[in-house]
């Protein structure tokens, strides 16, 4: 049979039989863009863990205390439980430690803000001048602390564009307003340029104060810190400051053993890369549940073509008897077979993008479609069809010409 041939019988026979077709790829349909729609789902999530990660700043080493681990069997406590970072380790390590673009030490707590009958429970953080330079933040209207605001203890404060409008609505100039913080006035200074919220970290809903003010008013402890935020000053250089920091801390804090240390200290790419793992697996898992329909509409495929193997029995036999070989009937089946997957997952593609788009356009969860997802999707679907039609295709070539003459 030439290629002509069997593609004008394969669309006769898939047309024959219209309802029958359509409900068996229809397995194949639901199975590709639920694939689709789930990896796209999936590296979404990615890509908007990346992209939170990566705003809070560049070449970025975080250093928070954690709690000093028990010897015996008492429990050890979770990060942030004790206060073990203080201003001198800040001194130290700002002094000793080379290749550091900025360095900022930081206070955060949530505390309820008020300004004018309006509140709201906010993150706000004592921070200086270099905060914004580690983290990437811009002022839009306004100014952030200052060193003579830290230095002064001065009540100022520098809120987030989510803040402003959930205290003063977006018409109004917060700039010169006053809020209270924990029941103390403060004076707005500064609006932060908009970021986004990515759910990692809002930093359009916070509050910035100077440190030293968190310190005095808030805190009452002038001694700790809560985070110390320090950038490289390239992204070759955060390897060798990262190990230079913990071997200070090591020594300040007179710990000998790294496996015992009372603090944390983590950079960018260890949060991303850890980050990325974890939503890797999560992609995959999406899409093994994704896969199961794709297994049952193999199922079906193989169901529908062993019964049209049954319904062609005296056709296949009249084929053979005029010189058609086991070759031609197999091929003839599995083109079939094939074909029917691949236009089931055409119809798959489309309606997982336009699926991933409607999640998308609502607003529930960023979605990102590659091309490297489409392609595997299609051709798992043509590999559907020749796993699942072989079989039919060999029984159909290797019935006997004469008994398939016979069958009624």
């Amino acid at each position: 049979m030439t290629t002509k041939d069997i593609i004008h019988e394969t669309i006769s026979s898939l047309a024959a039989n219209k309802v029958r077709t359509a409900l068996t790829m229809l397995g194949i349909i639901i199975g590709i863009g639920s694939v689709i729609t789930m990896v796209s789902i999936g590296q979404g999530a990615q890509s908007s863990i990346q992209s939170s990660i990566q705003s809070i700043g560049s070449n970025l080493i975080i250093v928070s205390p954690g709690a000093q681990r028990s010897f015996g069997y008492g429990p050890s406590g979770g990060r942030g439980a004790a206060k073990t970072l203080t201003i001198d380790d800040v001194n130290a390590i700002s002094t000793e430690v080379a290749n550091i673009a900025a360095i900022s030490p930081e206070l955060s707590g949530r505390y309820q803000i008020t300004a004018k009958g309006t509140n709201s429970n906010t993150s706000v953080a004592g921070v200086e001048s270099a905060y914004t330079t580690v983290h990437n933040i811009t002022i839009g209207d306004g100014s952030f602390v200052t060193d003579q605001d830290v230095a002064n203890r001065s009540k100022v404060a520098v809120i987030g564009p989510t803040t402003r409008d959930d205290l003063f609505g977006a018409d109004v100039s917060a700039i010169g307003q006053s809020i209270r913080i924990n029941g103390m006035g403060f004076k707005v200074v500064g609006i932060t340029k908009s970021k986004g919220s990515s759910g990692f970290n809002n930093q359009d809903d916070a509050v910035y104060i100077p440190l030293t003010t968190y310190q005095l008013f808030l805190l009452g402890d002038s001694t700790h810190v809560t985070s110390l935020s320090i950038s490289a000053v390239d992204a070759t250089s955060m390897t060798q400051v990262q190990a230079d920091i913990t071997n200070i801390l090591l020594e300040r804090h007179k710990i000998s053993l790294a496996a015992n240390a009372d603090f944390n200290v983590l950079n960018q790419a260890d949060i991303v890369s850890a980050a990325s793992s974890v939503t890797g697996t999560f992609t995959i898992l999406l899409a093994a549940v994704a896969g199961i329909s794709l297994i049952v509409g193999g199922i079906g495929i193989m169901n529908m073509m062993l019964t049209t193997v049954t319904e062609r029995t005296r056709e296949i036999g009249l084929r053979k008897a005029i010189g058609a070989k086991r070759a031609d009937i197999s091929i003839q089946f599995l083109t079939e077979a094939v074909v029917l997957t691949l236009i089931g997952g055409a119809i798959g593609v489309i309606l997982g993008w336009l699926a991933s788009y409607i999640v998308t356009t609502l607003g529930v969860l960023q979605t990102s479609i590659s091309i490297t997802s489409v392609l595997l999707a299609v051709g798992v679907s043509a590999a559907i069809g020749i796993i699942f039609g072989y079989y039919p295709a060999r029984r159909a070539s290797r019935l006997n010409p004469i008994e398939a003459l016979r069958y009624e």
